[in-house]
């Protein structure tokens, strides 16, 4: 880590929790970037599809350990 960013960090380890925590949001939002509204709306109506599957009996489900030893054979 560059000198200037050790002494923002070492700067902000002064702050109260609530007040780092802010910081990390904030600096999370900024690599980030904006979110995906398509996205989010596209995920929203997929789990509203799968929600109405459900309900009309639909559904498909799996034992979860079941699923498990399919993802990591021999454990």
């Amino acid at each position: 880590m560059s000198r200037h960013a050790t002494e923002v960090y070492e700067a902000a380890q002064k702050l109260s929790l609530r007040e780092r925590a802010e910081l990390v949001s904030r600096l999370l939002a900024d690599i980030d970037g904006d979110p995906d509204h398509d996205a989010e709306a596209l995920w929203a109506a997929e789990l509203e599809r799968r929600a109405q599957r459900v309900h009309a009996g639909e559904g498909v489900f799996e034992d979860w350990d079941i699923v498990r030893k399919r993802l990591r054979p021999g454990s």
